[in-house]
C-alpha cells in the first residue's frame, strides 16, 4: 500500500538579538524549554505506545469483524449465556466496549432453562456472522439447543436496537452471511465438505431453485496426504477488489494445530484455488478487515489456556492477489496502531466493575453481565434493596452449575481479581451463596447455611465432583469474598480469601487448579451465585462487584 506521509511543519525563526534585549524573557523562556525538554518525550512515548496482542485477553471468540465508516463492530460466540451474540465496537481495532446484544434469550427450551436435569452447557449459539448492508446490521449464527436452526437478528442501530430475529431450519454450521453485489443473497458453511447455499431475499429462509452446491469438498487436502486433524470449518467469505475470498481453519492429521487457509475465486461459485497463509501457534479462524486509510488486517484468535479462547490482530499486505498474514509468517506481538487505553485490563470495555446503584431509568445490569443460562427476573433484582443486587431462590438443586440466576462476567489476563461484599442474613438451610471462578472445574468461596450456623467455606471441583476444602464459623450477617485467578506463570490457579472488615484479606482453603475443559468449552468466569439444596425462598444481598489485575502473588 501506498504511504502518503504528513507535510511537516517548521516554525518561523526567532531573532537572537531580540531576546538578548529581554533577559526575562529569555530566562522565562529557557525555563519552558528546560521543562518541555523533559516532558514532550515523555508525553510522545504515551502516544507512541503501540498497541500488543492479544488484542484482548479475554475470551472473545469465533470473531467477526465489520467497518462501518470509520467504526468497528465485532461479534463473538457466548453459548448458553444471555443475553448472547455479543456486539462490541471500536474505532481504532485495539479499544474495544460494549455495544449490544443480538439476543436476550436465544429460546426458551428446558436445556436453557436449566430444568430437569437438563443444561446447554458448551450448546446454545455458536460462531455468527456480522455485516452491513443496505443501512442494516445483521448478525447471524446457529444452535442445535433450538431444535437445529439457523438465527438472523438485524437492527438499524447496534448500539440500542432492538434486534429482529428472523430463524429457519437448517442448521448452517460455521455460516458466513454472504450480501453480493447483484443482490442475491447466500450462506457459505460447513465442516470439511463447504457448501454455498442461496437464501430468500428477504432471508426468511432457503430459496427454492437457488444456488446450492459444494465449493470446496475437503478443505484439508491443502495438507496433501497429511489429512484427518481438525475439518476445516469457520467459513468467512469476501469480496475484494471483484475477487471472492474465503478463509476457513483446518489442522493437518500429524498434530493439532489450527492453521487458516484460503480459497479464492473469479465468481462466487468458483473454481476455487487454496493455499495455507499461516501456521503459526493455533491462532486462526477469522477474516479480513480493511482501514478508512486503506491498511488491512486478519483478525483470529487463539486458545489459551484458563482464561479461554482470545483475539489477535494480524497485519495483512498483498502479493499477486493473495493476502499475505504476519511478517515472514509469524504473528507480530506489537501492531502499527497506537494502544491508546489497552492495557488498562486485559478486558478494558468488556468488563466492569459495578456498584449496584441504580439511577432511574438506567439498564438494570451494565452490558458487561451475562446469566449462565436464561434468567428467572422474578427472582432477582436491583431495586428491591437500592444499592444491592438482590437474589431469593427459586428451586432446590444440589450444585453451582445446576443453579438459576448465576450471573457472571469474563476473567481475564494475564492475572485478575474479582471481590464482593454479601448480606447473608436471609439465608435458610441448606443455602449457599458466593463469588466462584465458574467452569465445569470451579472453585469458590462463600457462605453456607447449616443447621442454623453459617459458616464461611472455600470449595473446589478440581475433579468432576465438587469438595469442601476449608470452613470457618461465621458469626456475622455480611463478609467480603475476593476470588484472585493467575493465569500466567502456569500452573494456572485461582485464590480464594475473605474479609471481615474489607481491608484485611485472609485467605481460605487451597489453590484450586483452573482447567479449560468440556463441555461448557468457554474461559473461566467469575460469577455471583446463590442456591438452595433443601428449601426455596431464602435471599442475599451483594452490595458491589469489582475487577482489578490481581493475583501473581506466589
Amino acid at each position: 500500500m501506498d504511504k502518503h506521509p504528513d507535510s511537516l511543519n517548521r516554525p518561523s525563526a526567532v531573532s537572537p538579538a531580540r531576546l538578548m534585549n529581554r533577559p526575562i524573557f529569555s530566562l522565562l523562556m529557557a525555563l519552558v524549554l528546560s521543562v518541555a525538554s523533559q516532558a514532550v518525550p515523555a508525553a510522545q512515548a504515551t502516544q507512541a505506545a503501540p498497541a500488543h496482542n492479544p488484542l484482548v485477553w479475554a475470551d472473545v471468540p469465533d470473531i467477526a469483524i465489520i467497518r462501518v465508516g470509520k467504526t468497528y463492530y465485532m461479534s463473538s460466540t457466548t453459548m448458553h449465556m444471555s443475553p448472547g451474540l455479543p456486539i462490541m465496537k471500536s474505532t481504532d481495532l485495539v479499544n474495544w466496549s460494549m455495544a449490544s446484544y443480538a439476543y436476550q434469550t436465544l429460546g426458551d427450551t428446558e436445556a436453557l432453562r436449566l430444568e430437569n436435569g437438563k443444561n446447554a452447557y458448551g450448546a446454545g449459539s455458536w460462531a455468527s456472522s456480522l455485516r452491513y448492508h443496505d443501512g442494516v446490521f445483521h448478525a447471524s449464527t446457529f444452535a442445535a439447543t433450538t431444535g437445529g436452526r439457523t438465527h438472523i437478528y438485524t437492527t438499524r442501530d447496534p448500539d440500542r436496537g432492538p434486534w429482529k430475529e428472523t430463524s429457519f431450519d437448517p442448521l448452517m454450521h460455521d455460516h458466513s452471511l454472504f450480501f453480493d453485489d447483484d443482490g442475491r443473497v447466500y450462506m457459505v458453511y460447513g465442516g470439511g465438505r463447504i457448501t454455498l447455499t442461496e437464501l430468500q431475499p428477504d432471508l426468511s429462509g432457503i430459496k427454492p431453485g437457488g444456488v446450492n452446491q459444494v465449493l470446496i469438498e475437503n478443505v484439508n487436502t491443502i495438507f496433501g496426504s497429511d489429512l484427518g486433524g481438525l475439518n476445516g470449518e469457520g467459513s468467512q467469505l469476501f469480496k475484494i477488489n471483484g475477487r471472492y475470498y474465503l478463509f476457513n481453519i483446518a489442522s493437518p492429521g500429524s498434530r493439532w494445530a489450527r492453521s487458516v487457509i484460503v480459497h479464492r475465486a473469479d465468481a462466487i461459485t468458483g473454481p476455487y484455488e487454496g493455499r495455507l497463509v499461516l501456521d503459526d501457534r493455533g491462532i486462526a479462524q477469522g477474516g479480513l478487515v480493511d482501514t478508512p486509510e486503506g491498511k488491512w488486517y486478519a483478525y483470529l484468535f487463539k486458545d489459551n489456556g484458563a482464561v479461554g479462547r482470545i483475539p489477535y490482530l494480524v497485519p495483512v499486505t498483498w502479493k499477486d492477489g493473495w493476502p499475505v498474514l504476519g511478517e515472514d509468517g509469524k504473528v507480530p506481538m506489537t501492531l502499527d496502531i497506537p494502544a491508546g487505553g489497552q492495557g488498562v485490563s486485559g478486558a478494558s470495555g468488556i468488563v466492569a466493575s459495578d456498584e449496584f446503584d441504580r439511577r432511574p431509568g438506567a439498564p438494570d445490569l451494565p452490558l458487561a453481565w451475562q446469566w449462565n443460562h436464561n434468567p428467572e427476573p422474578r427472582y432477582w433484582s436491583v431495586s428491591k434493596r437500592p444499592g444491592y443486587l438482590s437474589f431469593v431462590t427459586s428451586r432446590i438443586v444440589s450444585t453451582l452449575p445446576e443453579a438459576p440466576n448465576t450471573l457472571t462476567q469474563r476473567t481475564f489476563g494475564p492475572n485478575s481479581s474479582a471481590t464482593t461484599s454479601i448480606d447473608v442474613s436471609g439465608m435458610k438451610d441448606g443455602d449457599w451463596a458466593g463469588l466462584a471462578a465458574f467452569q465445569k472445574h470451579y472453585g469458590f468461596v462463600g457462605v453456607k447455611m447449616s443447621d442454623g450456623a453459617r459458616s464461611l467455606v472455600m470449595v473446589s471441583a478440581d475433579s468432576d465432583h465438587p469438595e469442601e476444602i476449608a470452613s470457618v464459623p461465621l458469626s456475622g450477617k455480611t463478609v467480603h469474598l475476593k476470588v484472585e485467578c493467575e493465569f500466567q506463570p502456569a500452573p494456572e490457579v485461582a485464590r480464594f480469601s475473605y474479609s471481615l472488615d474489607g481491608r484485611s484479606w485472609t485467605p481460605i482453603g487451597r489453590p484450586s487448579r483452573l482447567t479449560y475443559s468440556f463441555p461448557h468449552f468457554m474461559g473461566y468466569r467469575f460469577a455471583l451465585f446463590f442456591y438452595s439444596t433443601k428449601t426455596a425462598g431464602g435471599r442475599v444481598d451483594f452490595d458491589y462487584y469489582r475487577i482489578g489485575q490481581g493475583g501473581g502473588s506466589r
